[in-house]
């Protein structure tokens, strides 16, 4: 019973393209980490693009179990998240393209 209760470690990892200053954006991404850490991440990694700096990487690390899905459904109904998200919309070209990975390296 308690392994079946032990949470999943997982990576989230999300790319996207920034309009405008890309500095901009990565002053928004490291604001950014505390709405992370809220919602269980417990590593953050922002990574840009050395030969297209408008190009950047967030990856989260968290550990999944009943939380995850209590704070996707925050997401979809929170007025402040939904108002945060909007904001981010605004700041990228297109969609961000997002993966969920499982560290298997041990």
């Amino acid at each position: 019973m308690a392994e079946a209760e032990k949470p999943l470690r997982r990576v989230l990892q999300m790319k996207m393209r920034a309009l405008g200053d890309p500095a901009q954006v990565l002053m928004l991404m490291r604001s950014s980490a505390p709405f992370y850490r809220a919602l269980g991440g417990t590593k953050l990694r922002f990574l840009q693009n050395v030969d297209d700096p408008a190009q950047f990487c967030i990856e989260i690390e968290y550990e999944a179990n009943a939380a995850v899905e209590m704070n996707r459904q925050k997401v979809s109904s929170d007025p402040m998240i939904r108002t945060f998200l909007t904001g981010w919309r605004a700041m990228l070209a297109g969609a961000a393209d997002v993966d969920v990975y499982e560290d298997v390296s041990v």
